[in-house]
């Protein structure tokens, strides 16, 4: 978008301090407002456990009680997720107008693209970060206008990486339907069965010279039904546990799960979407590859029917998903 900020410029041009958009209120300020000396061990779960019942149970408690979790011996290959950093990598290492080649249209409604910012900035102030944002399934729904084409193995590292994610992910779904007394199938379907958005987003948080004062990403629960992340070894993703925010331990070879808003909105409840943020580091560049598991546009999402009854009756609204985002998005009650 033209005449937007791009922080890797921002970066470029401030070695000492940073300037005052970026600068969050003391209620925000990591500096501040993060326990420190304390790392937050959310659950660890080992898919390849021979217990499958123990690897099921796991992920339902970690959906209740934390609403993330990470998992590791899930079956996608090193090299793989290797290659799906690097590729990403070189993409915000190319010259600023290769990038802005893929920015994202101004007038776009769609996420899509190249950009700094994604939501109603209160305050006027900005995250320090740049992105990219693409879908990367099913077919029907890929632009490819957002894929970097002047990395020759982008579209290649990404198919790959999403074709082991599917794995994964109808796992987690498979379980956390189980765990609400559901069929297997009933949360994959309630969100769009095979029409399920996998869109993928590349995080890039370059140095900043006053990490204690900025924020990567601010305090937000996703808006997903569920979002897979590799993170690279920088830390810097937060969670919120009893009003505190604590460093998540960064653990090598692990996907980081979070229960977004539609898991917890369709489990009326029983999930919890998890209430996140990134900080920053001095002098090394964060980046992380989320992919969030999004209905389609216009899907209707809400408490699912067989969880409801006089007893438990709806605690959320029935809208489309559509409607849900561009509420969240714009910070609009929903």
């Amino acid at each position: 978008m033209e005449g937007e900020v791009r922080v890797q410029d921002v970066a470029l041009k401030h070695n000492d301090t940073i300037p005052q958009q970026f600068i969050r209120s003391e209620n925000e300020q990591p500096g501040i407002t993060t326990v420190h000396g304390a790392v937050l061990e959310v659950p660890v779960i080992d898919l390849n456990d021979p217990d499958q019942e123990k690897v099921h149970r796991s992920i339902v408690d970690a959906s209740q009680q934390w609403g993330m979790f990470q998992v590791v011996n899930h079956g996608i290959p090193g090299e793989v997720i290797r290659e799906l950093q690097k590729v990403g990598k070189m993409f915000f290492e190319l010259p600023q107008e290769e990038k802005e080649k893929y920015a994202k249209p101004p007038d776009s409604k769609d996420i899509q693209g190249y950009g700094s910012k994604l939501q109603k900035e209160l305050e006027g102030k900005k995250g320090w970060v740049d992105h990219l944002f693409h879908k990367i399934w099913p077919p029907s729904a890929i632009d490819y206008r957002f894929w970097p084409e002047n990395i020759p193995s982008y579209r290649e590292a990404n198919e790959e990486y999403r074709k082991y994610l599917h794995g994964v992910a109808d796992k987690l779904l498979k379980c956390l339907s189980l765990g609400l007394g559901l069929e297997e199938n009933d949360m994959k379907e309630a969100l769009g069965g095979d029409n399920l958005i996998y869109l993928l987003k590349i995080n890039y948080y370059p140095p900043c010279p006053q990490p204690e004062l900025a924020l990567g990403v601010v305090a937000h629960t996703d808006m997903s039904s569920i979002t897979l992340l590799v993170p690279n070894d920088v830390q810097g993703l937060q969670a919120s546990r009893d009003g505190h925010w604590y460093d998540v331990k960064y653990i090598p070879n692990a996907l980081v799960i979070h229960i977004g808003d539609q898991m917890e909105i369709l489990s009326n409840g029983k999930y919890k979407s998890v209430l996140h943020r990134t900080t920053v580091s001095k002098d090394k560049t964060r980046m992380s590859w989320p992919v969030f598991l999004e209905p389609p546009p216009d899907q209707e999402v809400g408490p699912h029917p067989k969880l409801v009854n006089e007893e438990n009756p709806a605690k959320f609204k029935t809208k489309e998903y559509s409607d849900y985002a561009y509420c969240k998005l714009n910070k609009i009650p929903q």
